[in-house]
């Protein structure tokens, strides 16, 4: 039999906030043996549903799901023994080691003997673990966790891999590294079934299922997913200084199906027919050039076509007609840090770091996982003293007044750092609480804050069951709440669909420009283009501060071969870990 998977007619549904929820609707599709599948899909699309029911762990409503010759209904014990599950929640234990998660895992699996430290010892080569073998699982950074959890899932060389967004949070280089060890633990008779929010990743896949409400909406290998956009996709140079107006003239245009920025111009996506004649007449255009789509291209046209609206975009995070305007005048430099230094026992992990953001400016702060960005958020927002250096947040020096800046910044964490246990509609009243928000101006935040986010639905669910990229509207919603003016984003998108990444990022803008000062960090590196500035650190140390061209530039002069941001940000890492080997 060369079937690892055949679903037929499956349907699941959940209650949830009073209302039934139609997770999967009359879903149909086998997959071969041997293959590797990507699976994408907007938040809610039913993707970990889908991977739950694959793994024996949920049984469906209607319909049949055969894994592995077995059905799920029938022999899901049998099934769990020969599938390796990753789930999109860190899924290990936090105070446990690195070697007791592993042997924990070993145990369930019921390895031993020689082949029990066989694979102990591969796993912890093949994932670079083994110098931490003895830290806390808690205390890793994000790509050494999802390393940890992969390499789990792993132990036991599975027939069939399910990998649930294993790559989300993870910097550049090590969702490269993830990719590597993958394909050098899995074996080449296993069948992996990779959901992703990178569409660069599923691009690698021979074959991609894209899920909407619960519906297999798209199937097939990347080209031809991609074939039926091809003379319909551009780069568009322009300058500077005239691309995020370009930008957002382009995302307003019903011809004009998606743009981005992308290796230091626009790329842009029409519609059918419409080719590029009538984009040359655009103030800012320099020089049009035809290019080959891309999976993410034929997506989001995809998806944009499924969900329809006024310019195809999802409500949550789009950006209102009249931003927010700060509270008061804030001075030119409103962040300055110099010698910034923290440290944690022996550990430093900011090492030194200085420089400036303006008023209005986005400011992307970049570096693997584990160089100090969470660290360097957190003492700017108050939360965590330095140990020493200057810190200076609209005037207030954050060693002596930290409480006094808080009370202007706008915070959204790493992690889900809401209360899990309340509703949305709990949280952010308590967030409300928080600020000090009271009568009109509290009831209008809120509903302003409902309807931008797109929370009006799910607004009594319990947090911590929403979906990933739901928890993150809701993260940014409590964040904005104030108005601050100076909002803090570390990693605000991690795990959020194409449609949503691009929506959140067009209300960031709009509070640039309305004078409120972004500080972000991100992992998608062609988001960081939107920023006006980047500084990118390692090991808590700066290794470079410019505008996203010159970086690009600057990674151009190492190799001739990059040709964005994501390229040069890896050959500088690169570079950096060669001298420093």
């Amino acid at each position: 039999m060369n079937e690892a998977v055949r679903l037929e007619g499956v349907g699941k549904r959940f209650r949830a906030g009073g209302r039934t929820i139609e997770a999967l609707t009359r879903l149909s599709f086998h997959l071969e043996r041997g293959r590797l599948v990507g699976l994408v899909g907007p938040d809610g699309a039913g993707k970990t549903t889908l991977m739950r029911l694959l793994a024996g762990l949920l049984l469906p409503d209607e319909g049949r799901v055969t894994v592995l010759g077995l059905d799920t209904r029938e022999a899901a014990h049998a099934v769990q023994a020969r599938v390796g599950y990753m789930p999109q929640r860190f899924g290990l234990y936090d105070d446990l080691s690195v070697r007791e998660n592993l042997d924990l895992y070993a145990d369930l699996y019921g390895l031993e003997g020689e082949l029990r430290r066989r694979r102990l010892r591969e796993i912890l080569a093949a994932t670079e673990l083994a110098p931490f073998a003895d830290r806390f699982a808690g205390r890793l950074s994000g790509g050494m966790r999802q390393k940890l959890a992969m390499g789990a899932a792993l132990l036991k060389t599975p027939e069939l891999l399910l990998l649930d967004e294993p790559s989300v949070g993870v910097d550049p280089l090590s969702r490269r590294e993830l990719w590597r060890l993958v394909r050098r633990l899995a074996g080449g008779p296993a069948t992996i079934l990779w959901s992703t929010a990178y569409l660069d990743e599923a691009e690698r896949c021979e074959r991609v299922l894209v899920l909407q409400d619960g519906r297999l909406i798209a199937d097939g290998p990347p080209g031809g997913l991609t074939r039926e956009l091809e003379g319909r996709v551009f780069r568009v140079e322009t300058g500077r200084e005239d691309r995020r107006p370009l930008l957002r003239l382009l995302r307003r245009r019903a011809d004009v199906l998606d743009v981005t920025a992308a290796g230091g111009a626009l790329r842009v996506v029409v519609e059918a027919g419409e080719g590029a004649a009538h984009l040359r007449g655009l103030g800012g255009v320099r020089e049009i050039t035809p290019v080959t789509p891309g999976l993410e291209d034929a997506v989001v046209a995809l998806l944009r076509r499924e969900r329809g609206g006024e310019d195809g975009m999802p409500t949550a995070g789009k950006a209102p007609a009249d931003p927010p305007r700060p509270r008061q005048e804030a001075p030119e430099v409103v962040i300055r840090i110099r010698d910034l230094v923290r440290t944690f026992g022996s550990f430093r992990a900011v090492d030194g770091i200085g420089f400036e953001v303006r008023r209005g400016e986005i400011f992307g702060l970049l570096g693997p996982n584990g160089a100090g960005k969470s660290t360097t958020f957190k003492m700017l927002c108050g939360l965590l003293p330095p140990t020493s250096g200057e810190a200076l947040v609209l005037g207030y020096d954050l060693l002596r007044a930290a409480p006094a800046a808080r009370a202007h910044i706008g915070y959204m964490a790493q992690k889900f750092s809401l209360y899990a246990d309340l509703t949305p509609r709990q949280n952010l009243h308590f967030t409300a609480d928080a600020y000090g928000l009271v009568g009109a101006r509290r009831r209008r935040r809120l509903a302003e804050t409902i309807a931008e986010f797109g929370l009006a639905e799910m607004l009594d669910q319990r947090s911590g069951d929403l979906p990933l990229g739901y928890k993150q509207r809701l993260s940014m919603a409590c964040a904005l709440l104030n108005e601050p003016e100076i909002l803090f984003l570390d990693e605000p998108t991690s795990g959020v669909d194409p449609l949503a990444r691009r929506a959140f990022w067009a209300r960031i803008m709009a509070l640039a420009e309305a004078g409120v000062t972004v500080m972000v960090t991100t992992h998608f590196l062609d988001e960081a283009e939107y920023c006006d500035r980047i500084a990118i650190i390692e090991r808590g140390r700066l290794l470079g501060v410019g505008t996203p061209d010159e970086i690009i530039e600057a990674g151009r002069r190492r190799s001739p071969e990059v040709t964005d941001l994501e390229e040069a940000f890896v050959a500088l890492l690169e570079e950096r870990r060669r001298e420093a080997a």
